[in-house]
């Protein structure tokens, strides 16, 4: 059959998925390595599970007859059971702790790291295939297990280069949440379906602000392509309790401003004020001027103004009073571990999307800013998110078993770290050996153990030979640092020539003739002295 006839599978990435070389892996790792001494720290434990599961153990996607894989890659087994491939690391942690519940420690604190996949449309950015780095402990109903994911999840964003300043822990409990909507006659299964509109509603207040959120809690609002979206059908009265809630540090920043028209209180507060603004501002995405600090004292008095309005708007509901008391907890506990408010502050505007969370949320937000593709400043963002879900477990057992957790988003983690420069992996290729003699491969081979026995990162050039410029184009597209070469003269003499590829590149651009004569990029040095000589390069 002649090559015109033959049908050759294209090569290509299938649509949502994408491959990952050699620096990405080894810096993905780094970070993970990272994350994961911080983890291991506080006492958690590593947990691998299986990439497959039930469809049923997963629970929020169950296949019908028309669409078996929504949302997650499903199939059939040989017995018919439906299996796919875990869409987190969450639904997995449920199965486990059911499982295996008279085995494991209770509480069981554990993390896990690794792949999760969604049958879900791509987008730019957006894959079917990503990492997740999941900490969570199952058993302990008491809130200084949310308030520890919360410093856990402070500190490794640090570890791994994200310094205090850069970064806010912003905390809140969907209980005041629940109590907001008791205030707002939202209450009851029956007003189900209007709470959910009301909660994705507010979720959108930082992209739609206070008029298109407002429009979505009454009949609903038509964006600018002219699509239409239902809205909860709310009353004048009921927007305005929900809205007190999404608007909640605005609101608190006007009080503020009421309270500097006195007098008294405009000295003690005035510096109060101007840094919340200026929170609010960053939150906002208006930025902030690079080196501008707040004061702690400032943020501290935010929050505990946050914690008085909240206690004014969910009134006398007991599930809102009870998240409020969560919330004073959780930031007691934190300030006794040494965790200041601008690191990790009461916030409403967190509502985590799920609906599974009970009580604290969280999300870890980026506040530096970075240039987006036309080349305006934003703040980067989210970068990790979790809270608390009393009733996933329960779906195996049929008993209540609390669990609190959080999930670093990896990818964008790793974004911020390249925006900012502080990438935590070597991504310097290895020492390469070069060949000017095939019969000479075991010299070569000998040269290239010693290197590797002294810890060195180093290869033999496996292709052809016959051309040594090709060698060093090799070199040069594994991002080598130092090439070692032994042609016929050198091998007489025992010395080898070490070639600094990073200098070369340096010189070839913009190095002076002096920075040239102070270190060359050539040595030659005895065949003994290889590996000192090398590290002594590598170190330079």
């Amino acid at each position: 059959m002649s090559d015109a006839k033959i049908r050759r599978p294209k090569a290509e990435t299938p649509k949502g998925f994408r491959d990952y070389f050699g620096a990405e892996v080894t810096t993905r790792k780094a970070m993970l390595d990272k994350i994961a001494e911080v983890y291991h720290r506080y006492g958690f434990d590593p947990l691998e599970t299986s990439a497959v599961e039930t469809v049923e153990a997963l629970g929020k996607f169950l296949p019908d007859v028309d669409r078996p894989n929504e949302g997650v890659f499903a199939w059939q087994d040989e017995d018919k059971d439906w299996l796919a491939l875990r869409y987190d690391l969450t639904a997995p942690l449920a199965r486990v702790a059911a499982q295996y519940r008279n085995d494991l420690p209770s509480p069981y604190r554990r993390y896990a790291m690794g792949p999760v996949w969604r049958n879900e449309k791509p987008g730019p950015g957006r894959f079917r295939q990503f990492y997740q780095c999941d900490a969570d402990t199952v058993g302990s109903g008491s809130v200084a297990a949310d308030a520890e994911i919360c410093a856990m999840l402070a500190d490794a964003l640090e570890t791994v280069g994200i310094p205090r300043g850069d970064y806010v822990v912003k905390v809140n409990n969907r209980k005041v949440l629940n109590g907001v909507m008791e205030v707002a006659g939202l209450a009851g299964d029956d007003k189900d379906a209007e709470r959910g509109i009301v909660l994705r509603a507010i979720d959108k207040i930082d992209r739609l602000g206070e008029d298109g959120v407002r429009a979505l809690l009454g009949e609903g609002r038509k964006d600018e392509s002219g699509d239409f979206t239902k809205g909860a059908g709310l009353s004048e009265a009921q927007a305005d309790v929900v809205m007190g809630f999404a608007m909640a540090i605005d609101r608190i920043l006007d009080r503020t401003q009421t309270y500097l028209e006195d007098a008294d209180e405009a000295e003690q507060n005035r510096q109060y004020y101007e840094d919340a603004k200026r929170l609010l501002l960053i939150e906002r995405g208006a930025g902030r001027a690079d080196g501008e600090k707040h004061t702690l004292g400032s943020v501290r008095l935010l929050n505990t103004r946050t914690l008085n309005y909240l206690s004014d708007i969910v009134g006398t509901s007991k599930i809102g009073i009870q998240g409020v008391e969560e919330l004073k907890e959780i930031a007691d506990l934190l300030g006794a571990g040494g965790y200041g408010p601008d690191q990790i502050r009461i916030d409403p505007s967190v509502v985590r999307g799920l609906g599974y969370y009970t009580g604290p949320v969280f999300e870890a937000e980026l506040t530096f800013e970075i240039l987006d593709e036309k080349g305006r400043k934003r703040s980067f963002g989210s970068v990790a998110g979790g809270g608390r879900y009393d009733g996933l477990v329960k779906r195996f057992t049929g008993q209540d078993v609390p669990a609190t957790g959080v999930s670093i988003g990896v990818d964008r983690l790793l974004a911020a770290l390249r925006a900012k420069g502080r990438s935590t992996g070597d991504t310097a290729g290895p020492v390469v050996v070069t060949v000017m003699d095939r019969d000479r491969m075991a010299d070569y081979m000998s040269m290239v153990a010693d290197l590797r026995n002294a810890g060195i990162r180093a290869e033999v050039y496996l292709g052809n030979p016959k051309n040594f410029g090709n060698q060093l184009k090799y070199a040069d597209k594994r991002q080598s640092p130092v090439a070692v070469i032994q042609g016929g003269n050198e091998a007489e003499k025992g010395t080898v020539i070490l070639k600094d590829l990073i200098l070369g590149a340096q010189i070839a651009k913009d190095a002076t003739l002096e920075e040239w004569k102070d270190r060359p990029a050539q040595v030659e040095v005895p065949r003994a002295d290889l590996v000192a000589a090398v590290r002594k390069m590598l170190a330079q």
